[in-house]
């Protein structure tokens, strides 16, 4: 798999008026819709609240969020291209989520009918043990399910998420076998583990930030440790080729000009180089990723092709 993680292309706010002077100058001519496919005070939410500021001090840009939660996003992302195509309603996308959901019963889109301009993060996937958990390390638990096949049960949330695909894929390359419980949403997940319903919890660095003294971190999805939890090491670290989790990213809807395209695609970058911006979304435990609108079509053939081969294993296509 490509090292997309760490990318970073350090472009900077003139690039917006490269190839389109009038466009750039012209724009944003009033405010934005930034519609958010779920509900409030979740991690969608989150990071757009973190952007919010920063398109305002840096493009002028007066942002309304609105919200449209529903069938895990589906129910916004069904009506993305029937909204206006003037670069001034955007819209959240997220992953493993507009790879499955079309591919799953009673689709109501296809991810081909999205068009995503730039993924900006992810919530790195984790495993999260209780701070009182006999299980010090990832070796510890990988040893317990191989002598006890079956009876490590994991937390998560949902089915054919992140969190499942995250287990799924674990199982195969410690070569063991757990039992993966679905929650509806990371809350009631984080839930479970606290009243020890289960044994741990496929979470994310999140949780660990949230819960930080009733939680332990096992390992992290990423490519380098967090710098939120530089004492946890990666699965990389330990063996395992493990990198991703949920990601987030901005889709405009079809009609969209390519220039608004690559306009909204180099502001994000922009904001995502900008280091207090970076900051705000470490401390939150969100980990940053540059997929600019020039390398969408690799990326998102890598990772659906990836999800679909997991997503098939788990059972849930």
């Amino acid at each position: 798999m490509k090292a997309w993680g760490t990318r970073l292309f350090g472009l900077a706010a003139t690039a917006l008026i490269a190839g389109g002077v009038d466009l750039a100058l012209a724009f944003p001519e009033k405010a934005v819709e930034y519609i958010i496919p779920f509900g409030e005070g979740g991690e969608s939410d989150i990071s757009a609240q973190l952007q919010k500021p920063f398109l305002k001090e840096k493009f002028s840009a007066e942002i309304s969020l609105v919200y449209q939660p529903g069938g895990g996003g589906s129910l916004a992302w069904k009506t993305l291209n029937t909204l206006p195509a003037d670069g001034h309603t955007v819209m959240g996308v997220n992953l493993p989520h507009i790879a499955l959901q079309p591919r799953q019963s009673k689709a109501v889109y296809q991810t081909e009918d999205l068009t995503p301009i730039y993924w900006f993060h992810y919530t790195p996937d984790a495993i999260v043990v209780r701070a009182d958990s006999d299980f010090e390390t990832l070796d510890d638990l990988i040893q317990f399910a191989k002598n006890n096949p079956g009876q490590l049960t994991f937390a998560g949330s949902g089915s054919g998420t992140a969190n499942h695909l995250a287990q799924v894929t674990f199982d195969k390359l410690a070569g063991i076998e757990t039992v993966y419980i679905p929650f509806k949403g990371t809350g009631a997940a984080v839930t479970a583990l606290d009243v020890e319903q289960v044994t741990a919890q496929w979470g994310y660095t999140t949780v660990g930030v949230a819960k930080r003294d009733t939680v332990r971190l096992l390992a992290v999805a990423m490519e380098e440790r967090h710098p939120a939890f530089p004492d946890v090491p990666t699965f990389r670290e330990l063996g395992l080729e493990m990198v991703g989790g949920a990601y987030r990213g901005i889709a405009v809807p079809a009609d969209t000009s390519e220039e608004m395209r690559q306009t909204w695609s180099d502001m994000i970058a922009t904001i995502n180089g900008d280091p207090a911006f970076r900051k705000k979304m470490e401390d939150a435990g969100f980990a940053l990723v540059d997929i600019p609108y020039a390398d969408m079509d690799d990326f998102m053939k890598e990772r659906v092709d990836f999800y679909v081969d997991v997503a098939m294993r788990a059972g849930v296509l």
